[in-house]
């Protein structure tokens, strides 16, 4: 099992909050900062978990939310630039802490030298975000509707699977290995599932434990 982690979210609007409440679901401590008054409020009422009401690119909040013991940071307000501020003043405080910001589609790569990751426009998502907060080797790659989920697996030295064709592997009904991670290869009869590489399945929820079982070992 994961060990907990302590995340701080800064943006409470609807991925901010989604992401915390995924995170916080998981069994992670998750501090929410927001700088609107009105959102606060409505957060107060929404959320269960701890908000400061403040500018997350002021060293004073970032001082309160206790970032030099957080594991990860995620900037996740509409603003870009504000959320490439908010990482960079909290590596000044915690320089191993990891990030994440929400960036634009074509902006992303301008990122690369300060900031661990972005989180593009077509993958706001709370899922998403959480799972790359968290860094495990399985990612949500699409929302999850009430059956089905499109995850990304990484394939454990140890896994059951390891070295196996996916001929010789009884996946458990409903579920179905789609590609490679890359996505330039469609699964076949006679793919090799290696160690340390990950490949995208659809699973049902109610079978989801049992693949990564197989999938991780």
């Amino acid at each position: 099992m994961s060990r907990t982690q302590r995340f701080i979210v800064a943006g409470g609007g609807r991925v901010g909050k989604q992401t915390a409440e995924n995170l916080s679901e998981q069994g992670h401590d998750v501090l929410l900062i927001e700088s609107d008054e009105d959102r606060v409020e409505a957060l107060a009422d929404a959320y269960l978990g701890p908000v400061i009401h403040g500018d997350a690119t002021r060293p004073s909040i970032l001082e309160q939310a206790d970032v030099a013991d957080a594991d990860a940071i995620a900037a996740l307000t509409d603003e870009p630039g504000t959320n490439l501020a908010i990482c960079m003043e909290a590596q000044q405080y915690a320089p191993s802490i990891r990030t994440i910001a929400r960036a634009r589609t074509g902006t992303e790569q301008e990122y690369d030298e300060v900031i661990d990751a972005t989180l593009l426009p077509e993958y706001l998502g709370g899922d998403y975000a959480a799972d790359m907060l968290v860094g495990e080797d399985v990612r949500t790659l699409v929302y999850p509707t009430a059956e089905i989920d499109i995850i990304e697996v990484t394939v454990a030295p140890s896994a059951p699977v390891a070295g196996r064709r996916l001929d010789e592997i009884a996946l458990p009904e409903g579920s179905l290995l789609i590609s490679t991670a890359d996505r330039t290869e469609l699964a076949r009869a006679d793919t090799v599932l290696e160690p340390g590489e990950g490949y995208v399945l659809a699973v049902k929820s109610t079978v989801a434990d049992e693949v990564l079982n197989l999938m991780r070992g």
